[in-house]
């Protein structure tokens, strides 16, 4: 590792378990993760912030004025040697474990690994105290707690509807158990309709017509589902309702997560609960 910094030194763990030494507050960010980028901004480190991903489009003005170094599994490493990180923040699922061996080789990689709602509430406040914003982390995971806890108590204890959520075609992939967006579906109060399938499985036309289904939730992303999708899925699923759903309120799990519960509100609504 060969950051030089004139500041203090700070030693710590991951997400991942893994002992990283980072300046510290890191001066030159660069952030791999778009939920975590927005995070990054909202906790008032728009200067110390200096490179992005191209998919890091929240807020806009820090998507226009940000320097992109690539995508999250495919990065300009000559982009980031100009950046002089002096911190790199990562995701397991987001970047590849090639490009972060990479990187590690010559900058402070801080992982993020998050599959739970509580793993996203420990993500923010241990971000806010690696980039000494622990107020403001504190007061965004606050809040975030307040906001469930709220949206909780106007859910009904009747049966949860059965929903297959799908974030890709050709081939059709779903989620599965083991991940941020099953966790967030039930909080939002819906049942997985894969509980037995891990992460995110492949689906053929004949799974579509074993499945009993209420609903079908085709993601904004990672493939961007749009009106002309709805009956081509509700023809798949043999009546099944298809739901366009705003990709970002089940898959962010950084700042953004405050405007998911309202969502969730919003789309129980949709659909008459």
């Amino acid at each position: 590792m060969n950051f030089h910094t004139p500041y203090n030194a700070l030693s710590t763990n991951d997400q991942m378990g893994r002992p990283v030494k980072l300046p510290f507050p890191p001066k030159r960010i660069i952030c791999l993760v778009p939920s975590i980028s927005e995070l990054l901004w909202d906790l008032g480190l728009e200067e110390e912030l200096v490179g992005i991903t191209k998919f890091c489009v929240h807020p806009r003005k820090m998507y226009k004025t940000k320097t992109r170094v690539g995508g999250t599994k495919n990065i300009h490493f000559d982009r980031i040697e100009e950046l002089k990180p002096e911190l790199i923040i990562g995701n397991k699922e987001e970047n590849t474990k090639e490009m972060i061996e990479e990187l590690e080789k010559s900058y402070p990689v801080w992982m993020t690994d998050v599959n739970t709602f509580e793993e996203s509430l420990e993500m923010i406040e241990q971000i806010g105290q690696i980039c000494n914003r622990n107020e403001k982390a504190k007061e965004i995971s606050t809040r975030l707690k307040s906001l469930k806890n709220a949206f909780d108590q106007t859910l009904s204890i009747s049966k949860p509807s059965k929903v297959l959520y799908l974030i890709w075609k050709k081939p059709w992939m779903a989620v599965g158990k083991n991940t941020f967006i099953d966790e967030m579906l039930t909080l939002a109060g819906f049942k997985n309709a894969l509980e037995n399938a891990d992460r995110y499985p492949e689906l053929t036309e004949e799974d579509f017509k074993k499945l009993d289904v209420d609903y079908v939730f085709l993601s904004s992303e990672p493939y961007p589902f749009k009106e002309k999708h709805l009956t081509e899925v509700e023809t798949l699923t043999d009546g099944s309702k298809a739901v366009l759903v705003d990709g970002e309120m089940f898959s962010w799990y950084g700042s953004r997560l405050l405007k998911s519960f309202s969502y969730f509100n919003n789309l129980r609504q949709q659909l008459s609960f």
